[in-house]
């Protein structure tokens, strides 16, 4: 009986952190659109490339943390939080 709640407090952290994971399709996606327009507006009024590409590299590091927060938060799940959940299952039956 043991065995198998240790399993599904393992399971459910991996399914966890693989739903965290999609949150890396977002940034991604977030990202290219940005930089397609960019390249576009660039091509039009070459004159203000600066500011554009500025203006883009500004995006895309805000739009890439929610990536970098996915990651943070898939670690945890795998790494961190099976010792934690199975230590307190195993406190709350007494061994």
């Amino acid at each position: 009986m043991l065995e198998l709640a240790i399993g599904i407090i393992l399971g459910c952290c991996a399914l966890g952190a693989g739903c965290a994971m999609i949150a890396g399709i977002g940034p991604g996606i977030g990202e290219g659109n940005a930089v397609a327009k960019a390249c576009e507006a660039i091509g039009r009024q070459p004159e203000c490339k600066g500011s554009v590409t500025s203006t883009m590299i500004m995006g895309c590091a805000i739009a890439e943390t929610t990536g970098i927060y996915a990651l943070v938060i898939a670690i945890l799940l795998i790494f961190v939080a099976p010792g934690i959940l199975v230590n307190t299952l195993l406190r709350a039956l007494g061994k």
